[in-house]
């Protein structure tokens, strides 16, 4: 239901423009988190997650519970969101090739940012958003994965095995000179700031995102980590491809080593705390929004680029086409909007004609999203959409509210009821398919795109 504010401020706008007068147009705080799951207190992925900001952004606009990125790992999920296209449809399937690389896709679409220069925004970045490259009017620090000459090595890796950058623990050095920390402070200066024009503002943090390394104080205040559930028999009833497409990377842990080396809970507890460290840091942009001249008068989003396993399904990182990697934090907080949890699936591509719609700016033809405006009226609002992972060509996951269908290249399948089996711990495809099965599959599998363009760069 519309809030009544809403309803009011939308009959001062019209008359206004009967009146002439043209109103300034909203802001728009993006706000970016690598690699974070669902571990967050409002989603409810981890009984000992802590996320006080996360949440109190979840209470005041709303939260999309069953959000889905379009790429399950960082170049082609980024890709998809700034340029609104999947990534079946432009080929960019990996973190390898970077879109830079591509000067006549880059001249034949308008990614996220200059869409909004071109509707007369100033815009504004610091810390990840893009993949590679820097496309906004004025660019702040990306301070990095790693601080070097501050974040100091935790643990050995196997050699020839893991990538350099897979490490987790805490850190010693002074909390201000932390990556996360120097984007935040330079967005929260930029949020005190009186701007003549409406502004773009981007906040892109790294962590969770290897390599765990949050400060000594944040990591000391989580006691006896709780392990996510893992079935032994998991992989049994998977078919091959599922092993050959998730294990794409060669440079990630494997579970049963983290097992057998006593890593495991080590790295769990890492990553709750480097998921605290970057919710402190959302509190500070939040507050400066807040006590700033543009407090009423944002939007802020804030998303996850993907998932992330930590032994689920005897996997670690992303890669893979499964509810851990697919599903990410998606909140979207309106000025006088209301409040309120959104249960129909969505995906990260809708954020890109969502802005369009909220900010009253040109449509953009060739965006494959779809706008989540009349959720953000009604969350309860009929929706027919699902949502579309994909991990390479012509592989797809398919997400409903309460179904997620699996489709290889190689035609095998998976298919899991959420509302039975959570952990996707019983591959209802794998078996004799059940009647009722099978007309489950059937729907789902008419959704799958049609376009399946080859791999850039090889």
């Amino acid at each position: 239901m519309r809030s009544p504010v809403l309803f009011i401020f939308s009959i001062v706008f019209a008359l206004v423009q009967l009146a002439g007068i043209e109103l300034k147009k909203p802001n728009v705080l993006l706000i970016a988190v690598d690699d974070l799951n669902d571990w967050v207190g409002c989603l409810g992925g981890h009984p000992q997650t802590v996320t006080p900001n996360i949440d109190r952004l979840a209470e005041r606009g709303i939260l999309f519970s069953n959000a889905h990125c379009q790429g399950t790992m960082c170049n082609p999920s980024r890709i998809s969101l700034l340029w609104g296209r999947r990534p079946s449809s432009t080929g960019f399937y990996d973190n390898r090739y970077p879109i830079l690389k591509e000067p006549e896709f880059l001249k034949q679409h308008v990614n996220l940012p200059a869409h909004f220069v071109a509707n007369g925004y100033t815009t504004l970045s610091s810390g990840k958003i893009f993949h590679t490259g820097r496309y906004f009017q004025v660019e702040g620090p990306r301070a990095g994965q790693w601080r070097k000459g501050f974040d100091v090595k935790v643990h050995s890796s196997p050699k020839n095995k893991w990538h350099g950058i897979w490490d987790f623990g805490p850190q010693d050095y002074a909390e201000p000179k932390f990556t996360d920390h120097i984007t935040a402070t330079w967005v929260a200066d930029q949020l005190r700031k009186e701007s003549e024009k409406p502004f773009l503002l981007a906040c892109g943090f790294y962590r969770p995102h290897v390599p765990f390394f949050p400060p000594r104080r944040v990591y000391d205040s989580f006691k006896d980590v709780k392990l996510p559930q893992v079935a032994e028999d998991d992989w049994d009833d998977i078919p091959d491809a599922a092993h050959k497409v998730s294990m794409s990377n060669p440079k990630i842990p494997v579970h049963d080593w983290m097992k057998q080396e006593n890593r495991w809970s080590l790295a769990v507890h890492a990553y709750l705390a480097s998921i605290r460290w970057t919710d402190e840091q959302v509190g500070r942009v939040l507050d400066a929004l807040d006590k700033g001249p543009h407090a009423k008068n944002t939007i802020v989003v804030l998303f996850s680029d993907h998932g992330y396993h930590l032994g689920e399904k005897q996997r670690w990182s992303k890669f893979s086409l499964w509810e851990r990697t697919t599903r990410v934090p998606l909140i979207i907080s309106v000025p006088d909007g209301i409040n309120g949890r959104c249960e129909h699936p969505v995906e990260l591509l809708s954020i890109y004609p969502t802005l369009i719609d909220l900010c009253g700016l040109s449509e953009n033809p060739k965006l494959e999203g779809v706008s989540l405006q009349p959720l953000l009226k009604n969350p309860e609002s009929k929706w027919k959409h699902v949502a579309i992972s994909t991990l390479g060509q012509n592989n797809h996951a398919i997400r409903d509210k309460r179904w997620r269908y699996i489709r290889y290249a190689d035609g095998t399948e998976e298919l899991y009821d959420h509302q039975n089996d959570p952990n996707e711990w019983k591959n209802l495809a794998k078996v004799k398919v059940e009647p009722t099965h099978q007309k489950v599959i059937n729907r789902l599998k008419k959704q799958l795109p049609k376009i399946n363009a080859p791999q850039r760069g090889g």
